[in-house]
């Protein structure tokens, strides 16, 4: 695509977003994503009723009457969105591939932590690290954090969540929100899962396409595996080849379950053929509760 055509197309996605952010996630974001505590303000002399133990006892020494601290909450965050950019996004069988849903998502996300005054930062990966941009505020770069999960060109076309999560464990070093969105065809990441999850908010959201649960009756299907390359052809006409199939969806599905749940992490399955505004919806209503669908 031409820069103009990219520019119009994050333009879009800002637009279709902006009123989701406004008028369904106006408060939810805020209400669920709690600041990172308390910090001082100002004193002012006591009330009946203040809390004794705000007492600032140095200032009420000066001036021989009580006096207490006034705190207010921490607001600023810092959001990451850990994003697979990896060849299966790509494929698809509705009118938007993968990776066009996980950037509407990131849009909608981004701007409400941005409405909020918060910092956000992408980690794009494949196989390895392609791409990071380091949190920052603003409008501008929001649209730059979609940017790239729509357009950006990368190497890689496997997946290795592992490496995303340790590498986001090297840069982050305060206390994070942290969107982990993928298709989930990898195994072997929960060791680096639970050690972000036990510093962070990690929140896991599985983005799949109709073709990723079941395959169509449709008979001799010349495909290929997207990451590897690997090219077959199935026989989707035998029964046993098609209850397999959709047996290994619900297989990975009940596996990541059970690993976010070991690890007290939420999972937000969102499918391509589908609106993801009720999906996030009931996230930020089960906020806490870890109810997977």
């Amino acid at each position: 695509m031409l820069p103009r055509e990219i520019l119009q197309k994050v333009k879009q996605v800002e637009i279709q977003t902006r009123h989701i952010v406004n008028e369904v996630f106006s408060g939810e974001y805020r209400s669920v994503f709690k600041g990172k505590g308390m910090s001082f303000s100002e004193v002012r002399e006591y009330q009946p009723g203040d809390d004794v133990r705000l007492i600032d006892w140095n200032v009420t020494a000066r001036h021989h009457k009580p006096f207490v601290k006034i705190m207010e909450e921490e607001r600023e965050l810092t959001v990451y969105f850990l994003v697979d950019v990896s060849a299966s996004g790509q494929v698809g069988s509705t009118e938007r591939f993968k990776s066009e849903l996980m950037a509407e998502i990131c849009s909608v996300l981004a701007f409400s932590a941005i409405r909020n005054g918060d910092k956000v930062g992408l980690i794009n990966f494949t196989d390895h690290v392609e791409k990071y941009l380091a949190p920052r505020k603003g409008k501008a770069y929001a649209m730059q954090v979609i940017r790239e999960v729509l357009f950006g060109v990368y190497e890689g076309r496997g997946t290795r969540i592992d490496n995303a999560l340790q590498f986001l464990s090297r840069v982050a070093h305060k206390r994070g929100i942290v969107f982990l969105l993928s298709d989930f065809y990898d195994t072997g990441f929960e060791y680096a899962l639970k050690a972000v999850a036990g510093r962070h908010d990690l929140i896991l959201v599985n983005v799949v396409d109709p073709l990723d649960k079941a395959l169509p009756d449709i008979g001799l299907f010349p495909c290929y595996d997207a990451e590897t390359g690997e090219k077959m052809i199935i026989d989707t006409s035998l029964k046993a080849v098609r209850e397999a199939y959709a047996q290994d969806y619900l297989d990975r599905t009940q596996k990541l379950e059970q690993i976010c749940r070991r690890n007290k992490t939420d999972l937000i399955h969102i499918d391509t053929n589908g609106s993801y505004i009720k999906p996030l919806n009931r996230f930020f209503k089960t906020r806490g509760k870890h109810q997977y669908r």
